[in-house]
């Protein structure tokens, strides 16, 4: 790899970062990457400079995200090792349909493409189910995070808002501990600070599986979802590492006819 100019952050001091971040000693990642606890401290310290490989093999073992590893290569005096191009890029084209292949295939059930911040970057026409009744200044620019917890969003149609909100915080908490980024730690500010729900939910319980979204259906009922997340697995451009599909799935029968009803209208 070529080599930059001198960096003004030592690789050292990230990587130690990152380590505690992950919550291990030196000799944890030192066994998990393979190489002694004393080589460890010297690249830490500053003592020894790793070569790029060792950047991206620590990187690796310690779970780093791909901007994050670039972020390293510079610090070490290298360049970055992974390219980010729009989504707009004409060689993301496969990630695009990629993307829409599945937002079409999950209709008439909701579903969503977010970035690492949240952003909604696309979304499929169930989507606009869970959506009805937010204030229009919610969804442009959209967050996902925004459009569920804020008062003016969905949050009034949930039912189990405080199970529901709890559950998000939670999720967004844990990506903010795992990453450490600034953005994400200034949304989980924002959002932690919307109106919370005085009392606990009423019945039913929280579910013995999963987590469900129960949403007021305006005629006195609910609608009972569950979600899933997916990524690309295997992606090696930022960009696309970063986007994820959240997925909603009838949690009963009524809420699946419901949806059936809904977009079948709306054709």
């Amino acid at each position: 790899m070529t080599e930059l100019a001198a960096p003004e952050v030592r690789v050292g001091a990230l990587l130690r970062r990152w380590r505690r971040r992950r919550r291990l000693s030196q000799l944890d990642l030192a066994l998990d990457a393979g190489v002694s606890a004393r080589h460890l401290s010297f690249l830490e310290t500053g003592r020894s400079r790793p070569s790029a490989q060792m950047v991206l093999h620590l990187a690796d073992q310690l779970q780093v995200p791909l901007r994050d590893r670039n972020a390293l290569l510079l610090a070490a005096g290298y360049a970055p090792a992974y390219d980010e191009r729009p989504l707009d890029a004409p060689d993301m084209a496969p990630v695009r349909d990629a993307l829409q292949l599945v937002l079409d295939g999950h209709d008439p059930h909701p579903a969503m493409v977010v970035d690492r911040h949240w952003d909604v970057i696309a979304g499929n026409r169930g989507l606009e189910l869970v959506l009805d009744g937010v204030a229009p200044e919610l969804l442009e620019p959209a967050n996902a995070m925004r459009l569920a917890l804020h008062p003016d969003g969905v949050a009034p149609r949930v039912a189990n808002l405080a199970e529901w909100r709890a559950h998000l915080l939670e999720r967004l908490e844990r990506q903010v501990a795992l990453s450490g980024d600034a953005g994400l730690e200034k949304l989980l500010e924002e959002v932690s600070a919307y109106p919370a729900p005085q009392q606990p939910d009423a019945a039913p319980p929280a579910h013995d599986v999963f987590v469900p979204l129960r949403l007021h259906d305006g005629e006195g009922g609910e609608l009972r979802f569950f979600s899933t997340v997916a990524t690309f697995g295997t992606a090696i451009d930022i960009t696309a590492a970063e986007l994820s599909i959240e997925s909603f799935f009838p949690a009963d029968a009524h809420t699946a006819e419901v949806v059936r009803r809904a977009v079948a209208a709306a054709s």
